[in-house]
């Protein structure tokens, strides 16, 4: 699974790092939900008054979906031959 990392100035000037946000095909069916799901996580941090900059959207999703839905979003393919 590739992740990347988004980062950004909130409207109060602080840097705000988003790590671990999953990178999907567009047509994969998992791909709407990840995106409102990310776009739901920005809203909230962006309105968040706090110290904190650097978020975790892997933990976000760990907290707030099913856990069949986190394991589809984050399942590692397997690798042949150990390679």
């Amino acid at each position: 699974m590739l992740t990347k990392t988004i980062e950004f100035k909130s409207k109060d000037g602080r840097k705000v790092k988003i790590l671990e946000v999953p990178v999907m095909k567009e047509d994969s069916p998992l791909y709407l939900r990840v995106n409102l799901r990310l776009n739901q996580f920005i809203t909230r941090i962006v309105n968040h008054k706090g110290p904190k900059t650097i978020f975790s959207f892997r933990e976000h999703l760990k907290r707030t979906t099913k856990w069949s839905e986190y394991e589809e979003i984050y399942q590692s393919e397997e690798l042949k031959n150990n390679a």
